[in-house]
This record gives structure tokens, sequence and C-alpha cells, in this order.
């Protein structure tokens, strides 16, 4: 009888994380294709990003609309930290979007979650404590492998170096939105918190891309829509939702599928074949992506600014 009983229990939980489960690995894969529509577009990079908001962001309101209602509800107080979200978000999809053209798929996309790492050491310095053990291993993986992946960068050509370069800065400024949306988390839910921060973000990129004299208006609008829905949209839309029901660590093996989906696209569509030191170095920082996240909150607590992976 209480066998029968723990089993009937049981069964709800498991399958309350089928629907998470698969929204997570639908939400890498359509995230781990956000860099080859930046290449594929017909404008500027940064005018990639421009659009990627302005067409997506139209859809993020909507949804928080019909599912919670006025999404500025909550944000009373909040509009300098939104602001101040917005144009870090802004400047982490410049940098990183120009860095998508100068390195490989994979690389930009494991570089550009580098702010995965980068954030819980911003936590260690303000709580001035020493990193566990794990973390410490974690910190240490990471720095190997992307020594190795910047090494192997530059032995194939300095442009790739800078590639990655500006795809490590735009993890810098993404710890930065992290910090920033860590506040505005506190008194509101994810998804308007995105949408105003995103929406905060769309002016700022326009400047940057007129500033540096892309082109900005597109001829096909196919590539730049796709952007936006699969990245800014269905990616991040479906992270937000998976994030508050999974554990850390099942969230952070999740998303070592974007680097692989990301390497497959650069291999097919642009030949960009990988060597023993690329595969050395990313499995080294994806195993500390999985180690930093694992170490991390409670699956009640991971929904918070710092797991809303790179978009």
């Amino acid at each position: 009888m209480h066998q029968r009983a723990a089993s009937t229990k049981a069964a709800p939980q498991h399958s309350g994380t089928a629907l998470p489960f698969a929204a997570l690995i639908l939400a890498n894969i359509a995230l781990a294709f956000g860099p080859w529509f930046v290449r594929a577009a017909d404008v500027g990079p940064v005018a990639a990003g421009f659009w990627r908001l302005a067409l997506g962001v139209p859809f993020l309101l909507a949804i928080v609309v019909v599912m919670e209602g006025n999404p500025l509800r909550h944000a009373k107080g909040l509009g300098l930290v939104l602001l101040l979200a917005g144009v870090a978000f802004a400047a982490d999809l410049a940098s990183w979007h120009v860095g998508i053209l100068h390195t490989t798929l994979a690389n930009a996309t494991l570089f550009g979650n580098s702010a995965t790492l980068m954030y819980p050491i911003w936590g260690f310095l303000i709580a001035r404590a020493w990193p566990t053990r794990q973390q410490g291993v974690a910190l240490g993986l990471a720095a190997i492998g992307a020594g190795l992946l910047l090494g192997r960068s530059y032995s194939l050509s300095p442009e790739h170096l800078l590639g990655d370069l500006l795809c490590l800065l735009a993890g810098v400024l993404y710890t930065v939105y992290f910090i920033l949306m860590a506040r505005a988390r506190g008194a509101m839910t994810p998804l308007p918190a995105l949408a105003l921060s995103s929406a905060a973000g769309i002016l700022p990129l326009l400047l940057f891309a007129v500033a540096l004299g892309e082109q900005i208006w597109p001829q096909n609008w196919g590539v730049l829509v796709g952007l936006a829905l699969a990245s800014q949209v269905l990616g991040q839309g479906l992270l937000i939702y998976a994030l508050g029901h999974l554990s850390p660590l099942v969230v952070g093996i999740a998303l070592l599928s974007q680097p692989i989906v990301a390497g497959t696209v650069g291999w097919i569509v642009y030949d960009e074949r990988l060597g023993l030191p690329d595969f050395i170095g990313a499995i080294l920082v994806a195993i500390a992506l999985v180690l930093v996240r694992r170490g991390s909150a409670p699956p009640g607590q991971v929904a918070t600014a710092a797991d809303e992976a790179k978009p």
C-alpha cells in the first residue's frame, strides 16, 4: 500500500518536469542559432541587434499583457535600474554580434555565455568569501579552457582572437546586466523585467549602429524576424519558463547543447572545422559551466537574472 502511494505521488512530479525540460532543450537550440542569423543578416551586426529587440519586444510585451496584465505594474521605482540594464544589454549585444563575425560560431556561443562564470565571481567579491572547492575547480577549468581556445584562435588568425575577446567583453557586459536585473527581479516577475529592459536597449543599439556607419534598413526581413523570434521571444521565453522548474545541474548540462548546435551549424554552413585543442578547451569550459551552476541556488530560486543565459 505504501509502495503504491509512493509511486502514485512520484508520477506527477516526474511528469511535471517533462514539459519544462522539453522547453529547456528547445530554448537552447533556438538560442544557438542566434549567431548564424547575425551572420546571415544583410545589415550590420549591431543593426541586427537593434532589429532583434525592435521586432522581438512587441511580442514579449503582448505575451506579458495576456499572461500578467500591465507590465509596468511592479516597475515603480525601478525605471533607472531597468534603463541601465537595457543599456548594458545593448552594449553586450553590440560587442557579441561584432565578435560573431570574427570568430567561430562555437567560440562565440561559449564566450558569450561566460557571464555564467563571471556572475558568481562578482558574488564572491560582494560576499567577501572564497569560492567553494567545486567552484574553484570550475573557475580553474574555465581559465584553462579559455586559454586553449584563445591560443588556438590566434594560431588560426589574429582576427579570430579579436572576435573571441569581443565575445568575452560581451560576457562582462552581460554580467553587468545580470547584476542590475537581479535588483529588478526582486520586485518583478521574469517576463516583464525582460520585456522592459529589452525595450530600453532598442534606442542605444540604433545609436551604436548609426555611429558605426552600419547599414540599418534590411532587404531580407526573414533573417531578422527569425533572429527576433528565435533568440528574443522563443529562446528567452522558454528558458525563463524552464528555469523555475528545473535544478541548476539540469540547466547547466542543457546549456552545453548551445555550443554543440552552434559548432555544427558553423561546420556545415561555414566549414569551421574544430581541432583537438578546440574540443579540449570547449569541453573544459562546458564542464566549468555545469559545476558553477550545480553549486548555485536550488530549483525554486534558479529563475534569477543570473540564470538568463545568452540570448
